[in-house]
Formats: structure tokens, C-alpha cells, sequence
């Protein structure tokens, strides 16, 4: 992520003394992605990533931190948080909370194909089972009482198709969360941001699924929509790629087969899934915080995948 937090060598060496993975080698600023600020950390053991939280509390990280090493510990490759002398996987730095965890193997494939796409369909619905007794709660922090609270925040900055869209949308949302069908879809711990670049290959084998700090309890298929809208579409138009699509659909059906209420408010949650990230994208471009690598996504991309899902509703 972008660095808000400058950590220095000594900093990290006086963190590493806490830790037993070994002693100070190097560390290099990441600056991909616009929430916390992460460092590649390597010792002379082994190579980790060190994230300072820029936004989350030390209150709010234990369902996350522990969310992972519930899914390490079951077999699904993900990050694994490293703890102290006492136990403890939530850190300090700088009075601020701070995590380390092992560095995944492999490289984003960031032009994904049929393959890539089937991996990743697998492994999210292994996730999903996976997280079923998990034995913490947290809701989804940028669900829909986010949205309604940051969209009067964003409009004003909007033309007035923009904004006719998003209002539009957003009450549409809102409407169907009151339905029973919604209520019957069934759901508990996500990742809820598995994007192409938050996942690791090793060749063609998924080699790991990273940057949990956005997960929470949702719907199982909203996460799976958060995944096909970025997995499964053309990105310069957001039209839909129906080999990719039947791909990831197929391999996540054959570990965790798709109930009736999912099948009918598919597309409603892949338009929910857009809007999400139109909203975030907009939130943090036309609100930015100040930081050394900022790099804020266009929010215009998920304008155009949210018009898509509108107007080339896909359906099951």
C-alpha cells in the first residue's frame, strides 16, 4: 500500500527483537494501494511483508489477523501472521498497530485467463467453507451503511448523470436489502477486495490470496461478485467475458454449488459489487490523504463496469 508511515531501519530491527524470524536485512516501501502502508521486510531468514494500519483500530485487526491465521491454518494458501515472544500477532509501531507476515510466492497474473480465473473460483469458495467456524464477527466496514454514509460526501463533486446514477443505485441497494430473498443469501467471513492484483501464482497454480483488510461478514456472493468484476471483464469496457465468467463460476460451484436466492439476485450483487468500488474509488480521489506514493485508482473504471452490469445484466 502507499506509505503514510516512514519506518526506518531501526524501527524495524527493534520490531524484528519482538519477533523470531530473524535479523535485519532490508526494507523496501510498497506503493500499490491507497489504505495502509506496507514494506517488503527481508531477514536473514526469510522474506515477509510489514503493514502499518493507517485507518483500522487495534480493536477492529484481531478479526482479520485471525480470520488469516484461522485459514493458514487450514490449508488455504494465505498469509501467515508472525508472533511475538507473548503470543500476540497485533503489533505496535509508532503507536500505531502493525503486522508482520510471511511473503507469498509467485506474481499476480494480471491479464488472467481461463485457468487463472478457475483457480481463483476454487479457491474463494475453499475460503468460504473454510471460514464457516470462525469464531469471530465484524461486519463488512464498507457494506451498505458505508456507502450511505460516504455517498452524501461524494456527490457533490459528481456531474449530474454521475449523480443521478449513483443515487439511483444506491437506493436500488437499499431497497433489496429489505427483501427476504437477500436475507435468505447465505454468507459469514470474506475477503471482500480479492482483486487480480491481491493474489499470487506460481505458473498457473494460485499460490496464495493476500490483503485481508478489508474483509468482514457478508454474503458469500458478494464476494464472489467483487471477484468476477474484476477477474471475468474486459477492463477497458467492463463488458463481461463469458469463458472467464463460466471458468470461475464452474470451479467455485463444484466446492460450494450456488443456492436458488443467489442464483436470482446474481447480477444484483455483482451491480452491489460495483458500486462498492465506484463509491471507494471516488471517496479517495476526490479525498485523498496525503502520503509519500499515493497512487488513487480512477473511479471511472467502476462506473462503467456498474453501467454494464445496469444495462448487460448477466443471469444464471
Amino acid at each position: 500500500m502507499a506509505v503514510f508511515t516512514e519506518v526506518s531501519e531501526q524501527q524495524a530491527t527493534e520490531l524484528l527483537s519482538q519477533l523470531s524470524i530473524g535479523g535485519f536485512v532490508s526494507l523496501q516501501g510498497i506503493s500499490s494501494g491507497i489504505e495502509n502502508t506496507n514494506y517488503f521486510l527481508t531477514t536473514d531468514q526469510g522474506e515477509y511483508v510489514l503493514t502499518v494500519f493507517e485507518r483500522l483500530s487495534h480493536a477492529q485487526l484481531p478479526f482479520y489477523l485471525y480470520l488469516m491465521k484461522h485459514l493458514a491454518m487450514r490449508g488455504i494458501p494465505v498469509p501467515d501472521p508472525q508472533s511475538n515472544q507473548h503470543g500476540d500477532i497485533l503489533l505496535s509501531l509508532q503507536d500505531k498497530p502493525a503486522a508482520v507476515v510471511n511473503r507469498l510466492n509467485g506474481e499476480s497474473q494480471l491479464q488472467p485467463g481461463v485457468v487463472h480465473c478457475a483457480a481463483m473460483g476454487s479457491t474463494l469458495a475453499q475460503m468460504h467453507l473454510a471460514a464457516r467456524d470462525f469464531d469471530r464477527q465484524q461486519p463488512n466496514l464498507r457494506g451498505l451503511a458505508w456507502w450511505n454514509d460516504t455517498v452524501p460526501q461524494i456527490l457533490p463533486f459528481l456531474s449530474a448523470s454521475q449523480s443521478q446514477l449513483l443515487s439511483h443505485e444506491l437506493a436500488y441497494q437499499n431497497h433489496l436489502s429489505t427483501q427476504s430473498i437477500y436475507a435468505a443469501l447465505p454468507g459469514g467471513p470474506v475477503h471482500a477486495d480479492a482483486f487480480r492484483n491481491n493474489v499470487m501464482f506460481d505458473g498457473d497454480a494460485l499460490s496464495g490470496v493476500f490483503d485481508f483488510y478489508f474483509a468482514g461478514c457478508d454474503h458469500w456472493l458478494f464476494d464472489l461478485g467483487v471477484c468476477i468484476n474484476d477477474w471475468c471483464i474486459d477492463l477497458t469496457t467492463g463488458h463481461m467475458d463469458a469463458p472467464r465468467l463460466a471458468a470461475m463460476l464452474q470451479a467455485y460451484e463444484a466446492a460450494r454449488p450456488l443456492t436458488a436466492a443467489e442464483r436470482a439476485l446474481f447480477n444484483p450483487m455483482l451491480r452491489a459489487a460495483a458500486l462498492r468500488f465506484w463509491i471507494s474509488r471516488l471517496w479517495d480521489f476526490h479525498l485523498p490523504r496525503e502520503a509519500s506514493m499515493l497512487q488513487p485508482h480512477d473511479p471511472a473504471h467502476f462506473e462503467r463496469v456498474l453501467l454494464q452490469r445496469l444495462y448487460a445484466p448477466v443471469t444464471l
